[in-house]
């Protein structure tokens, strides 16, 4: 394994217990073998559309799918349902405002409901203040994913990746793959011009560089050229418990600090941010969009909320989610919870690493991404071999992953090309406080299983490929 030798990550991560005992059970299926190739058929090899009966484990995402506490259901038995301003969303603003430090907090469904009200101000304040008719108004991220970018285009705006060229060396030991390439982020200011600059989106973690995450350092380096060039940062703070994690653990200066400050830190150098509640909130569904002190923006979001989302004393999230929010944002800095989070996820990968799995290195925060292009070198991009590996992992072991490859990336939509991804990936995520070690140590087996005969798998290809989001609703069939 190469690397940076300034930098090592620990192997044979200690043993750390669950710091909760299980309350109550859902049963789960095993399925044949026979009955999985029936499914995953009639799915059109689109994992999914598959049916939630036919999924023994399921590892496509690590969104929405947490297991609450029972101060968090308690909390959504009290959950008061008052339409404009109830003590529900009085408990999550002074939550949020205590964990993130912004003075605005304003609800949303999930994160793309915020991300859906924010977006769009912000190319407005761009399209407002400067020619109308100037280039689309650009949002400069380290690294954002397909449905944020989605949405960013959506806003009449474009995108700019700018992660390190470190990120895409899956065997690299860096700690800090998720950080911007502070050369590469004052290029794009230089070539589009800061006015044409809607914001700087800081990724924590960064999602399709495996869940890495950003230096403290690196935030701050961000923030500086942000300041001196009047461009707004927003977090997509999706993982911010676990990123704060990954500084405590690795970044000088930082090993006794308590994981609500380094939280406090991180989001001191924002103006904004975007928050799926699905994730570090420990729910099952909301979000967030918080506003440091920008009243005009925050007026503007509340605006568009009031239309596209709800009143923005709960926009779209009903009074018993926001009460269970708001104890998810106090639990999910908990240093025991992280800790074992954490080590959860890189127990696993460990597994794989030491059987000779290609995976992406360090270990993230949330999820264990198999480098799917060296683990099927065989099948060509346009195969999408990440889909592949994802569909094959189904039927050995009804085992259901998500690819984060060529197809995640669709097509350039202003020439109709597939777009080029650096990695071809299948990302097996970890849904929190959920899955026992027995249930990766057998996810693990069924890996180097299908590893063993890695040369059988075969391509797939299009029966019909939607215009945008393909991956969702795409149906595929063998080469």
């Amino acid at each position: 394994m190469s690397g940076d030798p300034k930098f090592s990550i620990s192997r044979n991560s200690a043993h750390f217990p669950p710091p909760f005992k299980i309350k109550m059970v859902e049963n789960i299926k095993r399925t044949t073998r026979e009955e999985r190739e029936k499914a995953l058929k009639t799915a059109n090899y689109n994992l999914f559309k598959l049916d939630p009966d036919d999924i023994f484990i399921d590892m496509l995402t690590d969104s929405g799918t947490t297991a609450m506490s029972d101060q968090q259901w308690a909390g959504i038995l009290l959950g008061d349902e008052t339409y404009a301003g109830s003590r529900s969303f009085s408990k999550l603003y002074d939550a949020a405002k205590e964990r993130f430090g912004y003075k605005f907090v304003i609800p949303a469904h999930q994160g793309r409901g915020a991300e859906n009200i924010l977006f769009p101000c912000l190319v407005d304040r761009v399209k407002r203040k400067f020619d109308a008719d100037r280039t689309a108004p650009v949002f400069i991220s380290n690294y954002l994913y397909s449905t944020t970018a989605k949405i960013v285009r959506m806003s009449g705006g474009q995108c700019e990746n700018v992660v390190i060229e470190k990120s895409f060396d899956t065997s690299y030991c860096y700690n800090w793959k998720g950080n911007f390439d502070i050369r590469k982020l004052g290029e794009k200011i230089e070539e589009y011009g800061a006015k044409a600059i809607a914001a700087i989106v800081v990724t924590i973690t960064c999602n399709n560089t495996g869940g890495q995450p950003v230096s403290m350092e690196n935030m701050r380096e961000v923030c500086s050229i942000a300041g001196q060039h009047g461009i707004p940062v927003v977090f997509d703070a999706c993982r911010f418990a676990e990123n704060a994690y990954f500084i405590k653990e690795r970044e000088e200066g930082y090993k006794d600090a308590k994981i609500a400050d380094i939280v406090k830190e991180m989001f001191s150098y924002g103006d904004a941010l975007t928050f799926s509640a699905k994730k570090d909130g420990l729910t099952n569904s909301g979000g967030l969009c918080c506003i440091r002190e920008d009243e005009e923006l925050a007026s503007d979001v509340k605006g568009l909320g009031n239309t596209i989302e709800g009143y923005f004393t709960y926009g779209g999230m009903a009074g018993r989610d926001m009460a269970a929010l708001a104890v998810g944002l106090e639990e999910v800095v908990d240093e025991d919870y992280l800790q074992y989070r954490i080590n959860q996820v890189r127990y696993f990968g460990e597994q794989l690493l030491e059987a000779g799995i290609p995976i992406l290195y360090p270990i993230g925060g949330h999820a264990v991404h198999i480098d799917a292009g060296k683990f099927a070198p065989h099948i060509p991009v346009e195969q999408f071999p990440g889909q592949a590996l994802a569909n094959e992992l189904y039927l050995e072991a009804g085992v259901r992953g998500l690819e984060l490859g060529s197809l995640n990336a669709g097509r350039d939509p202003s020439t109709g090309l597939q777009k080029p991804c650096p990695l071809e990936q299948v990302r097996l995520s970890v849904s929190r406080r959920v899955y026992t070690r027995e249930h990766l140590d057998y996810v693990a087996r069924s890996v180097i299983e299908i590893h063993q005969r890695a040369s059988s798998l075969r391509g797939l290809k299009f029966i019909y490929e939607p215009k945008t989001l393909r991956q969702f609703s795409a149906d595929m069939c063998p080469v």
